[in-house]
C-alpha cells in the first residue's frame, strides 16, 4: 500500500495543530468563511489577463472569471469552461483563481471560470444549469474573449468535476456545444442510493475531505429523493455515457472519492471514451490546489493542461 506523500502530512499536521474543525460540524455560513480561509493562503500566479463578467443564466445573471495566458500566439488558443469543487456549497472564484491561473499558464488557453448557484441556497439541479449556461455562452462568445469555440473543453475538482461531467451528458443529450475534453479531478460523480465504495471506510476520517462531511454536502445538494437518481446529480449512475468527449481523470490514493472516480474513468472507458487516468498514490483531496505546498499539485496541474493540449491540438 502507498505512503501518505510527507508534504501532504505536514498540511495535514497543521491543520490538526489549528484544530480546524471538519466541515460537517459547521452551519453553511462558518464553512464557507473556513473554506475561504485556507484557499486565501496560497500565492496565486500571474496570467496575462484577468476579466470579471457577468453572463446570463436561467435563474439570475452568473458571475466569471476570464483568464488569459501571456503567451498567446497568433492563433485563438482553446477555451476552458472550469467549475469549482466545494461540495455544491463552499468554493467561489476566488478560491479557484490560483488553479485557473495555474492551467491557463500550463495550458496556455484561456480559463473560464464559473461562480454557478450554490446550496443549500440552490439545490440540484441549479448548479448544473449554471454550468451548461456557462458552456453554451462560451460557444457562442468565445471569439469576442480572443478565445476559438471551435475547441471547448469543461473541467473541475470534486464537486466542480460532478458538474463538469454532467454538462458532457447534457450536452450530448440536447445536441449542445461540440466539447473535445473533459478535465475530471477526483470527481463525486457517485449518488447516495449508488454502490458504497471501500475508499469511503479506508480514506473516510483524518484525510482533510471525510466521510461525514461528504454527507453533509450530499444533503444539501441534493433535497429530493428522486434526484438522487439522477444521472445529471450522480453520473456514475448513468445507463450510457458514449459519445461523451476524451477525458483526463485524476484520482488520490487517500481520498474517500478515489474508488468513484476510478469506477467512472473505467466506465467511460468501456463506453467507447478516450480515457487517461492518472492516480496519485500518495496524495489527499483537493492536493491538485495546493500548489504552494505540495510539489505533486504541479504535476496534477501538468495532468491537466497535457490533456487539454492534446485535445485542442487535435
Amino acid at each position: 500500500m502507498a505512503e501518505l506523500d510527507p508534504q501532504v502530512r505536514q498540511v495535514l499536521d497543521l491543520l490538526d495543530q489549528q484544530r480546524t474543525p471538519p466541515t460537517h460540524g459547521l452551519s453553511v455560513g462558518t464553512a464557507r468563511e473556513q473554506h475561504d480561509e485556507l484557499f486565501s493562503m496560497l500565492d496565486p500566479q500571474s496570467v496575462g489577463d484577468v476579466q470579471d463578467l457577468t453572463i446570463p443564466g436561467p435563474e439570475r445573471p452568473i458571475p466569471v472569471r476570464v483568464y488569459a495566458p501571456d503567451d498567446r500566439s497568433d492563433d485563438a488558443p482553446g477555451v476552458f469552461v472550469t467549475f469549482h469543487g466545494g461540495g455544491w456549497v463552499v468554493g467561489d472564484l476566488d478560491t479557484h483563481d490560483p488553479f485557473c491561473r495555474a492551467v491557463t499558464n500550463a495550458a496556455s488557453c484561456l480559463v473560464l471560470s464559473v461562480d454557478y448557484r450554490r446550496a443549500p441556497e440552490h439545490p440540484f439541479p441549479a448548479a448544473v444549469e449554471d454550468c451548461y449556461a456557462a458552456v453554451e455562452w462560451a460557444a457562442d462568445y468565445a471569439p469576442d474573449l480572443g478565445g476559438d469555440p471551435e475547441r471547448l473543453a469543461v473541467g473541475g475538482d470534486s464537486a466542480g468535476g460532478n458538474l463538469a461531467a454532467a454538462v458532457t451528458l447534457l450536452a450530448r443529450d440536447r445536441g449542445g456545444p461540440d466539447l473535445c475534453h473533459q478535465s475530471l479531478i477526483y470527481p463525486a460523480v457517485n449518488s447516495v442510493v449508488g454502490e458504497e465504495f471501500d475508499s469511503y471506510e479506508e480514506n473516510g476520517e483524518g484525510y482533510l475531505l471525510e466521510r461525514e462531511s461528504m454527507k453533509w454536502y450530499d444533503e444539501r445538494y441534493i433535497q429530493d429523493d428522486l434526484d438522487a437518481r439522477n444521472e445529471y446529480a450522480a453520473p456514475l449512475l448513468a445507463r450510457d455515457l458514449s459519445g461523451l468527449p476524451p477525458a483526463t481523470v485524476i484520482t488520490a490514493g487517500f481520498d474517500p472519492l478515489r474508488d468513484e472516480g476510478i469506477a467512472y474513468a473505467e466506465r467511460l472507458e468501456g463506453a467507447g471514451v478516450a480515457v487517461d487516468h492518472e492516480h496519485f498514490p500518495g496524495m489527499i483531496h483537493a492536493f491538485v490546489s495546493m500548489l504552494d505546498v505540495v510539489d505533486r499539485a504541479q504535476d496534477g496541474i501538468e495532468t491537466v493542461a497535457d490533456g487539454l493540449r492534446a485535445a485542442f491540438d487535435a
